[in-house]
């Protein structure tokens, strides 16, 4: 018996080691917004095409870039707006390099080509935003089923890296295909007045969800319901996850909400970022109340008449900055005002230039997607 018990346990201690090993080697592994960074997806500009005009892309597109963007639907991006943007892309992969983390892109696509499924045909959009396409949970990178007809097949542009991953040890899941059928569109939406009721394009036919609507705190994940993902999304995100992680929901007052990164960010354990025209901190769920909450400073204003035009963004865009590890964050120069509250506030704000990508829907944030940080799965509530 004592030989048996023996083998079992040296049995037990090379299954725990190899278990070690794996997760030790496996590219992926990231479980909040802060740990210290060391690899991270950035996306790319190439072949980049202005989205369609379907409802559900114009209803999150702001002031007069809605305009624009309806009557340019399907052409290329001209040069005057990939060229800085993409100076400013290579000034920020060449930042994260510096720092020490490891970057990797996906490859180049015409997204001008059109496709079609059997209820609809759109153009593509772009692969500039790697962060609202696949959601990264421990050793897991999911890709999500989104609204936009116009990235239906925009992770296909991440495929070799995603196989390479699942290669290496990763775990590699996609999220249920939508239809994206008239029946996921409220027919006559319009976006609510101010002093209105939130109200939201999508229905319930079906599950569909950006991950940037989501942010991660260890074992507890936050959401906000919006103009891309739905109820059933949120839903169908907790069954998928099971009970060893906890989804709260986060009311916003956005008119129009699309992702959380404008909305409220957590900094660290214990703080957090929030918008103040958003959120409203009495109405956080109650774990978040005992965090710190830092409330971001008025955004400074951009005065460029071409900037205005063709941002996909709104104002508060200063906020969708990027933690490298708990002290240091990059933040663009141009938000004085959120570089000297960071500082106030105990940080060390990394500078770099990237208003122009804000015609490709984002700042820092949207532009990455954060695949390893160095640290463990733990609860912070």
């Amino acid at each position: 018996m004592s030989l048996i018990g023996n083998d079992s346990g040296r049995i037990m201690n090379v299954h725990a080691s190899v278990g070690r090993t794996i997760a030790a080697d496996c590219p992926v592994n990231s479980h909040n917004e802060w740990d210290p960074l060391e690899e991270i997806i950035v996306g790319r500009l190439e072949g980049s095409t202005i989205p369609s005009d379907h409802p559900v892309v114009t209803c999150n597109i702001p002031g007069m870039a809605a305009r624009a963007q309806s009557l340019a639907a399907g052409f290329r991006f001209p040069k005057f707006m990939i060229e800085p943007a993409q100076q400013e892309l290579d000034g920020f992969i060449a930042l994260l390099e510096s720092l020490g983390v490891k970057v990797t892109r996906p490859d180049a696509v015409n997204h001008k080509a059109k496709f079609s499924t059997p209820h609809w045909s759109s153009r593509g959009f772009c692969n500039s935003c790697p962060r609202d396409s696949m959601l990264v949970i421990g050793d897991e990178i999911l890709e999500t089923p989104m609204a936009w007809p116009c990235r239906y097949f925009e992770t296909h542009s991440y495929r070799e890296i995603l196989k390479d991953y699942f290669r290496r040890g990763a775990r590699w899941t996609s999220a249920p295909k939508p239809q994206l059928t008239d029946e996921l569109f409220e027919p006559n939406f319009k976006l609510p007045e101010k002093g209105e009721e939130i109200r939201y394009i999508l229905t319930e036919f079906e599950p569909v969800f950006d991950a940037a609507d989501f942010f991660r705190c260890g074992r507890d994940i936050f959401v906000t319901r919006s103009n891309v993902t739905n109820a059933m999304g949120i839903d169908w995100l907790r069954r998928h996850l099971g009970e060893g992680y906890r989804i709260h929901e986060i009311k916003s007052r956005c008119p129009n909400p699309m992702h959380i990164d404008t909305t409220i960010l957590p900094l660290g354990p214990g703080r957090v970022l929030i918008n103040p025209e958003y959120i409203n901190p009495d109405e956080l769920p109650d774990i978040l109340k005992k965090w710190d909450i830092l409330v971001a400073p008025e955004p400074d204003p951009i005065n460029d008449r071409i900037l205005a035009i063709t941002s996909m963004c709104g104002k508060w865009l200063s906020m969708n900055i990027l933690m490298i590890d708990e002290k240091r964050v990059i933040v663009d120069p141009h938000h004085t005002n959120m570089m000297r509250q960071m500082e106030k506030w105990g940080y060390e704000p990394i500078p770099c230039s990237f208003l122009h990508y804000a015609a490709f829907g984002g700042a820092f944030h949207c532009a990455t997607l954060d695949v390893r940080r160095r640290g463990t799965l733990e609860s912070y509530f």
